[in-house]
């Protein structure tokens, strides 16, 4: 019965999925493996690991809506499974790289059964979940890939198809323009799979749908807290007299940008189109400020990291990569039950 009702949640989250394909990937991004494309599937080597399981869920971060809804995501599938400990502990920091593999070696040596972990980096992460698979200790990963060998170094990758989410993010933003204009890209931060792969999906789409759009800047990083990213915002603005489009890859570039462009009174005027939720981008949507929102879904995203965790431990089958899927929110379409869903999700009923 387990393994039935863990297939059907996967299923679901297959079908979540974006439909819209078909822009080209470039070689080496991650994207989540449909049925009836080559999907593959990885079993823990060892066989099932007996007794209780205690399960290390790690963070990017601590502090965003984003986090908290992976982390009430985890705990819900804590409430459904038996026998199974979720233990919560991330950096404070998004750009904290050595906190967080400081993190994931702390429960290496200290008896963890499994460890779902979202990389800050996806190269300084490599080393210690190769030293969590040596140790016998299951990893899957969320949110955010690493250059490693899925089924050696990891069971299973459950994310946002991120590429797609960047092509969604490029069609909303591309069609508020009609094809024309000059557009601003602010990235979030070198090293984070997830973003680089949203950030290359915009151009790529941009590049290929609305070839009149103008990329008059690309190459500058917002940073890991929303502070640093006002900041690049309030540069590119000054830099920049003529902006007809913006578009930020993440949480905390979103709202530094939306910051930046209140903070010139231009709020409303520039096309604006974000990434993830908040309940200050929820605000913005709502009163215009925003165009946009690509939303992912966090909540299923840590509840099935943690359910295909388990379920490995136990020695079932489980998909190599799972697609949380992504939709994008506007002024118009947010208050449909399925967006207002993905704008608010219910952290409240599994968090204090």
């Amino acid at each position: 019965m387990k393994r039935i009702m863990l297939a059907v949640l996967i299923g679901l989250a297959l079908m979540a999925g974006c439909k819209d394909q078909g822009a080209s990937r470039p070689s080496g991004t991650n994207a989540a493996t449909q049925p009836g494309e080559g999907a593959s599937t990885c079993q823990r080597p060892g066989g099932p690991v007996s007794g209780p399981l205690k399960i290390a869920v790690i963070p990017k971060g601590a502090t965003h809506e984003f986090w908290k809804a992976i982390h009430a995501g985890a705990i819900k599938a804590e409430t459904e499974l038996q026998d199974v400990q979720i233990i919560w502990k991330g950096p404070l920091k998004e750009d904290d790289r050595t906190s967080q593999v400081n993190v994931v070696e702390d429960f290496i040596h200290g008896g963890t059964s499994g460890i779902v972990l979202a990389p800050l980096d996806n190269v300084a992460l490599v080393r210690p979940i190769r030293e969590a698979a040596k140790a016998g200790i299951g990893v899957v990963i969320i949110d955010s890939d690493v250059n490693a060998d899925i089924c050696t170094d990891y069971a299973s990758f459950v994310a946002t198809d991120n590429y797609i989410g960047g092509c969604k993010g490029a069609e909303r933003l591309g069609e508020l323009l009609g094809g024309k204009g000059k557009v601003i890209m602010l990235r979030y931060h070198e090293g984070s799979a997830s973003t680089m792969q949203r950030e290359q999906g915009f151009l790529d789409t941009m590049k290929k749908k609305f070839p009149e759009v103008q990329i008059i800047s690309s190459d500058q990083y917002g940073g890991a807290t929303a502070d640093s990213a006002m900041t690049a915002a309030e540069n590119l603005l000054n830099r920049f007299e003529e902006v007809d489009g913006i578009f930020c890859p993440n949480e905390t570039t979103t709202f530094g940008m939306l910051r930046a462009l209140r903070q010139a009174g231009l709020e409303g005027e520039v096309k604006f189109v974000g990434f993830d939720s908040g309940e200050k981008l929820v605000e913005a949507l709502a009163a215009g400020d925003l165009h946009g929102l690509v939303l992912q879904d966090p909540m299923s995203m840590g509840y099935l990291g943690v359910k295909t965790l388990v379920a490995y431990l136990r020695g079932e089958a489980v998909p190599s990569r799972i697609d949380t899927g992504c939709t994008v929110a506007t002024p118009e379409n947010m208050n449909e039950p399925r967006i207002r869903a993905l704008l608010t999700p219910p952290i409240g009923d599994y968090l204090p």
